[in-house]
């Protein structure tokens, strides 16, 4: 199964092309990366990445989307070219979690013992802590809102601390980007799909609005 990989959910947005097949170990065939910028070029990036896997749109089956937390803007921007991928040639659609790209990629890189932190604005982190043992990865803490004085007293305690940009606030942090060819490899162990509705962006908390009165005319124009 050929699979296109997006996460976008960082300024550092990314895409892949793999083959592997479900429950299996993904081979990465190709890989392009936008280092930076809020404005995506998304089909440049998958035309780039695609081009490097030697494969066409149409050889497709399944599209990944990491799923943030992260940049909801650049996360929904993903989803919204999967959804559209799946109308246009009815392709599977798996969603993955970034911080679960982070861990694994921290794995990768020989932690053991480790707390995933996002940028949550309003003084908070998206946090989760992994521990690496016998039986594989595995996550002693979900994913919750931790407020920076939290964070700070675990980098002055010593813990390991992995994810993007976290040395703007902690030097001594690990700066970490989830990657999409992460993104792939997880898909790949995945089994089934989801329809592209069902793909929400992960995002702690509660979503709330106000809705705005009408506007009131007044004035010489509407008294005539």
């Amino acid at each position: 199964m050929k699979i296109l990989a997006l996460e976008f959910s960082t300024d550092e947005r990314g895409a892949a092309v793999a083959v592997g097949e479900s429950g299996g170990e993904a081979r990465v065939l190709g890989v392009a990366v936008q280092a930076e910028g809020r404005s995506t070029r998304a089909f440049g990036l998958i035309g780039q990445a695609l081009a490097q896997a030697g494969l066409g749109r149409e050889a497709i089956k399944c599209v990944a989307v990491g799923l943030g937390p992260g940049s909801y803007t650049g996360i929904r921007s993903a989803i919204a070219i999967a959804q559209g991928w799946q109308l246009a040639r009815g392709v599977g659609l798996l969603g993955v979690s970034s911080a679960e790209c982070l861990a694994r990629q921290a794995a990768a890189r020989g932690w053991s013992r480790f707390t995933v932190a996002i940028d949550a604005q309003q003084q908070e982190f998206y946090t989760a802590r992994y521990e690496r043992g016998p039986a594989g990865l595995c996550e002693v803490e979900r994913l919750r809102l931790s407020p920076f004085k939290e964070l700070a007293a675990w980098v002055a305690a010593g813990e390991v601390l992995v994810g993007p940009g976290l040395t703007r606030w902690f030097p001594e942090a690990h700066g970490v980007n989830p990657e999409a060819s992460m993104v792939a490899r997880l898909g790949a162990e995945r089994a089934g799909g989801v329809r592209g509705e069902e793909l929400e962006p992960i995002y702690l908390r509660p979503v709330s609005y106000v809705k705005a009165p009408p506007p009131r005319w007044g004035g010489p124009s509407a008294a005539a």
